[in-house]
């Protein structure tokens, strides 16, 4: 267990060791069995945490806030567009500010091209720790509570089959950074990851390859497939889920079109009884029901989307004691 973590910015978890993403999920699970039995630990007693939010959320607000309070502290929640950032504020003088008023800030920028860069250019200006509540290429968060999830479901996720598939939405070009959070971090502990998409939509060329070394430095492996089917056949973990042709298309409209190509794969009872009998479905929600997964899977016995979601509030809380304490 890693000790040292007071000050640490969580960008990437790449940028992390295995032992120190292990130390988050030790907490993590302590915590949760903290609050489970009613015992109370205000590890953050008088920290306050600045969020700041360019892009609109549920899940990420409601268990930074809770997790916060729960920890002796406050969130702060600041939307660009109601604030001064909108008019000029840069990114290092919102490192420089946020970082004296605060002792910690959290951003949650997706915008293509921008949103880490923007993440990394705060942390440099910052004097406290800089967490990542999504950018347009990372998710750390998510993944962590998948990977808590899926700890606590299947055991050691040593030599488990993970299907990480696009699927068809029609709500919106859906950012890429929980499948490429998700490849780099599963991949490092032995699964066998299979990502699975039609090939307008690629992650980057960077990710794959770390991915693949990963999984041969855990002794796992790493597949890229383009057959839907194929994927789920036999797989012990269906994380499906859609994101948007960001490396292909030039504009939302071209992005849908080519998404409107792809409108079978959607994940559905025939689907799901292709992968292993005890299979988990899960998905970071929200979801496009009847689009991008039936009712009949994510409401169905092979689910734990809502044990996936809770998760969220204890890694989130581990990352949070670890690094403001």
């Amino acid at each position: 267990m890693q000790t040292n973590l007071r000050g640490r910015d969580l960008i990437s978890l790449q940028e992390w060791t295995k032992e120190e993403i292990d130390t988050i999920l030790d907490v993590a699970f302590q915590l949760k069995r903290e609050r489970a039995l009613g015992i109370p630990h205000p590890l953050l007693r008088d920290r306050v945490l600045a969020m700041l939010f360019f892009f609109s959320s549920t899940r990420t607000r409601a268990s930074f806030e809770a997790g916060m309070a729960q920890l002796g502290g406050h969130a702060q929640f600041i939307e660009s567009r109601t604030t001064q950032i909108s008019h000029g504020d840069t990114a290092k003088e919102i490192g420089e500010i946020l970082g004296r008023y605060n002792d910690g800030i959290a951003i949650r920028n997706v915008d293509w091209g921008v949103g880490n860069g923007y993440i990394r250019d705060v942390a440099a200006a910052s004097r406290v720790p800089v967490l990542n509540m999504q950018c347009d290429l990372y998710h750390p968060h998510q993944s962590l509570a998948d990977l808590m999830t899926i700890l606590e479901k299947k055991g050691s996720p040593k030599g488990l089959t993970i299907d990480i598939s696009w699927a068809y939405a029609a709500s919106y070009q859906k950012p890429i950074s929980v499948p490429v959070d998700l490849s780099l971090l599963t991949s490092r502990y032995g699964m066998h990851v299979r990502l699975v998409h039609p090939p307008e939509f690629r992650l980057p060329t960077d990710v794959v390859d770390q991915a693949a070394e990963n999984a041969r430095r855990s002794g796992g492996s790493f597949e890229v497939m383009d057959d839907f089917d194929a994927g789920m056949r036999g797989a012990d973990i269906v994380y499906a889920k859609s994101w948007g042709a960001l490396l292909t298309a030039t504009d939302e409209a071209d992005g849908k079109a080519i998404a409107d190509r792809y409108t079978d794969w959607i994940t559905d009872e025939r689907r799901l009884a292709l992968a292993a009998g005890d299979a988990i479905y899960m998905h970071p929600l929200p979801a496009d029901r009847g689009v991008e997964v039936a009712d009949a899977v994510i409401d169905g016995p092979h689910s734990v989307v809502y044990d996936e979601a809770e998760n969220r509030l204890h890694a989130q809380k581990a990352v949070m004691a670890l690094t403001m304490g």
